[in-house]
């Protein structure tokens, strides 16, 4: 550390040039209410670089493209509860999972943040079937933060993040630490998810398959109108025929006639 405070006090124009690079390389909507968060964001991230000013760090996001990456971690808000929202899995165990007839499933949790969602998918499945394992089940768990994937990868979780977890399912899933402050996934349940990194506006998408289920639930909430409405073809047209498209409890699909889906439940559309 050279001895200095960071300086951050964003100017007007530095905070507009973050606000670009956010939306163009995430598709993230931050509004001028959000100066002062995205300032403490960003000092942290400063003081990990040793960088004292904010024209030295602006500077660095147009010569390094790693560090335009990080600068999108600093900025995503990662938040997530085991089994938030629970009429989707509701929803999950009733049509697809209790007349399970050994056929393919796929599902994509899109936005999976630190792993809670994916897991909570994969109990839900491990519940109903038990022997999943064994058949041709895959979750596909996808993330634009590296760092906040490695945590969903570990599959350790604090006491209290297993809250929304009854003792059953904790019982079953998870194994404690002697201290019983910390609770480890069991391989049960990583060996049906699988974890990737993914910009979800990125032009192109890797995925070949189509899926059952997608779940991108509190994710769009924080992208800009255009980059959502990107977002609904693109989601629609990897999932099956007749398949669900799952979103946080504040987010609806735009233009719903005229989308291709149907409401089904809460936040919850059919391919149609």
């Amino acid at each position: 550390m050279n001895g200095n405070t960071p300086s951050m006090q964003l100017t007007d124009h530095e905070f507009n040039r973050i606000r670009e690079i956010a939306s163009a390389d995430a598709g993230l909507a931050i509004p001028a209410s959000k100066k002062s968060l995205v300032q403490s964001r960003i000092a942290r991230r400063m003081r990990q670089l040793q960088v004292s000013d904010c024209s030295t760090y602006l500077a660095s996001l147009t010569k390094d493209h790693s560090e335009r990456s990080q600068l999108i971690s600093a900025l995503t808000t990662n938040v997530s509860h085991f089994f938030r929202e629970g009429h989707h899995f509701e929803f999950l165990k009733k049509n697809y999972l209790e007349n399970y007839d050994g056929r393919p499933l796929r599902i994509w949790s899109a936005g999976c943040s630190s792993g809670q969602e994916p897991y909570s998918i994969a109990m839900t499945i491990l519940n109903s079937i038990p022997s999943a394992a064994e058949n041709d089940i895959v979750v596909l768990a996808t993330d634009i933060d590296e760092a906040i994937l490695k945590k969903a990868v570990t599959g350790s979780y604090l006491r209290a993040e297993l809250e929304n977890v009854d003792a059953p399912n904790r019982e079953k899933h998870f194994t404690a630490s002697a201290d019983g402050d910390s609770f480890q996934v069991k391989d049960e349940l990583k060996q049906l998810i699988r974890f990737k990194k993914l910009n979800l506006n990125a032009s192109e998408w890797p995925m070949k398959k189509t899926f059952d289920v997608i779940m991108c639930r509190n994710v769009v909430i924080y992208f800009d109108d255009e980059t959502q409405s990107r977002l609904w073809p693109k989601f629609r047209s990897l999932l099956k025929p007749g398949g669900t498209l799952m979103l946080g409890h504040s987010e609806r699909v735009n233009s719903e006639a005229t989308s291709g889906f149907q409401t089904v439940g809460v936040t919850t559309y059919r391919k149609v």
